[in-house]
């Protein structure tokens, strides 16, 4: 998705996924995929639309508590100094929780 999300859009989701759902979002790029079954299904899309693999990182939202969570299988990158399922370093999870707040921002208001 490279939009702000409408409050039908955000309502048809949450018919299609239920209350939570899987977030993966490149960070370079602010774009997201919603929904996939697998956080490495939304990193490949996000891929072939031209990301980083390092920009990419998984968590999800749920749309009944308004929380986002930084977790994913995805997120485990030695290499980058993330040992953890959970976004580590503060910086990344930031962006993270930035941008799906702006693609979500009307399940706020």
């Amino acid at each position: 998705m490279d939009k702000v999300l409408s409050k039908t859009e955000i309502e048809n989701i949450k018919k299609e996924f239920g209350n939570y759902v899987k977030i993966t979002a490149d960070l370079e790029n602010k774009k997201i995929i919603v929904g996939c079954e697998l956080h490495a299904d939304g990193e490949k899309i996000l891929l072939e639309k031209g990301g980083k693999q390092d920009n990419i990182w998984g968590g999800g939202l749920n749309l009944e508590d308004k929380i986002i969570d930084t977790t994913a299988v995805l997120n485990i990158r030695s290499r980058l100094g993330n040992d953890s399922m959970e976004i580590l370093d503060s910086t990344r999870r930031e962006k993270f929780v930035s941008i799906v707040k702006e693609y979500f921002e009307k399940l706020w208001h």
